[in-house]
Parts: structure tokens; sequence; C-alpha cells
């Protein structure tokens, strides 16, 4: 019997990301720390699928992990995408917009966070694959 190894390379890498949106309409956005990849840019919170979970648990786990706050799946909508690529890998970025979260959000994993109109979002320094989420999420806020 011959072993089968598969490699990740070539496999697409998911992520989610989530634009929290406060009573006033603006956005939560998170400052890449100094010992990432793209240290300092902003992006829309969330991380990695990992292996046997959903897109909807990867998120609700990632808002633990990373802001410190509570939410369910109930409460993320799925709201665009983006593709990019990422070398020998190819990220599916996956947006969800939530407004209902317990707990006050804070930098637990990133150099800081801001809340901002979704107009203002162009004005940011984002990964690539987070600024064509900016208008498809302007438009639907």
């Amino acid at each position: 019997m011959t072993a089968i190894i598969l490699s990740q390379a070539g496999l697409p890498l998911f992520v989610t990301a989530v634009a929290l949106v406060d009573a006033d309409g603006r956005v939560l956005v998170q400052q890449r720390s100094a010992h990432r990849s793209m240290a300092g840019l902003w992006e829309f919170p969330g991380g990695k699928v990992e292996d046997g979970e959903t897109p909807e648990v990867a998120l609700v786990r990632e808002l633990r992990e990373e802001l410190g706050i509570e939410t369910s799946s109930a409460c993320l909508a799925p709201a665009c995408f983006a593709s990019e690529s990422l070398g020998d890998r190819h990220l599916i970025l996956l947006l969800y917009v939530c407004r209902k979260w317990s707990g006050t959000p804070r930098p637990l994993d990133s150099a800081g966070l801001k809340w901002v109109r979704p107009v203002d979002l162009h004005g940011l320094e984002m990964p690539p694959a987070d600024k064509p989420l900016i208008g498809l999420l302007e438009a639907l806020l």
C-alpha cells in the first residue's frame, strides 16, 4: 500500500473576518502587531479556519481570542468575500457583519483597535485582501 501525503501547498487558505458594527454605524478594525507579517496594517478582526471548523465557528473562536468578546454563529451575517494569491497558497477571505456581541473589544492580539466609519476605511493602510471588501461593506452599511 502506498501512502498518499497531501501538502497544504496549492490548497486554498480560508480566513474569516468580521465587520463589527456599533450603534453609530462604525466598524472596528485592528492593527497588526509588530511580530506578524504586514505589521502595522489595519484589518478586520478574524483568522484562519482550522481543520474541522466551520467558518462561523472559527470566527466566534477568533473573536474570543483576539478581542475578548462573545457572539454566536446566529449573529454573523455573511457579507462578501475576497480572493488573493499568497504565492503557493490562495487566500479566500470570508467577511461577515456582526451587530450583536457581549463584552468590550480589547486588543488581545493586535497593536491597537479603532472604530471608523465605513467611508474612512479607504484611508487606512490595509492588507491587499481587505481592500476590495471596503466598497462592498460601505454599500451594505
